[in-house]
């Protein structure tokens, strides 16, 4: 059985991704969860994740740290978390990957927090452009592969897991994507890995405030009367 560590669900977008991937494999895990503790590495973690990271996968002797790798660690050993078309799996890594190494905006203005609903607008230029990007990348995958399903390239694949932190992001601060978008968002946010992970996110009691978004734009909400 795999082992997974994770962070707090409310907060960890990466945990998520990691869990999602597990889910997806069909394979049974035991998950751990570890408090989030700053930015950075947590010296904590290291004695089970190389990075001080989470999440961080164990198989046995086998250690994967990073989402991307433990997605691919499972793909390797369990069938259906790609596409099994050639094009469309090329197509698939391809957003997987612009995910996984950029966004650096939306990351950094729009912080998980599964629980919370909040207006901060507006958005930087440099948020507004991510977001812009997202939709665009959901429209595109959905106008290719809607006949093949309702997911972004047909069935749910390790694609869905690498977003679904956007979809409670989106969620969170009422991002509202237009066309297929729009549509897409709604049907990732009912999906039952993401709705197990909402229901265990809000029952959680831990705050941190580096991550609350009420913190992070107190300014600005009592700016607009909304704090």
């Amino acid at each position: 059985m795999y082992t997974l560590y994770i962070g707090n669900k409310n907060y960890s977008s990466w945990s998520l991704r990691g869990w999602l991937a597990a889910k997806l494999s069909a394979a049974p895990f035991r998950e751990i969860q570890v408090p989030l503790r700053g930015v950075g590495p947590n010296p904590d973690n290291l004695a089970f994740s190389p990075s001080g990271y989470v999440p961080c996968l164990h198989d046995g002797g086998v250690v994967v740290w990073d989402t991307f790798a433990i997605g691919e660690y499972l793909a390797e050993r369990h069938s259906g978390m790609w596409p099994r078309d050639p094009a469309t799996r090329a197509f698939a890594r391809s957003i997987v990957a612009e995910m996984h190494s950029g966004f650096l905006a939306l990351r950094n203005d729009m912080t998980m927090c599964v629980r919370e609903r909040v207006d901060v607008r507006p958005w930087s230029d440099a948020l507004q452009a991510n977001i812009t990007r997202v939709e665009a990348i959901w429209n595109d995958a959905r106008s290719r592969y809607r006949a093949n399903g309702e997911y972004l390239c047909g069935d749910f694949s390790l694609a869905d897991c690498f977003y679904g932190p956007v979809a409670f992001r989106f969620q969170t601060y009422g991002v509202k994507p237009s066309g297929d978008a729009g549509r897409y968002l709604a049907m990732l946010l009912a999906h039952p890995f993401l709705k197990e992970w909402e229901s265990a996110a809000v029952a959680e009691t831990m705050v941190i405030e580096a991550d609350e978004p009420r913190v992070i734009y107190r300014e600005k909400l009592a700016a607009r009367g909304a704090a």
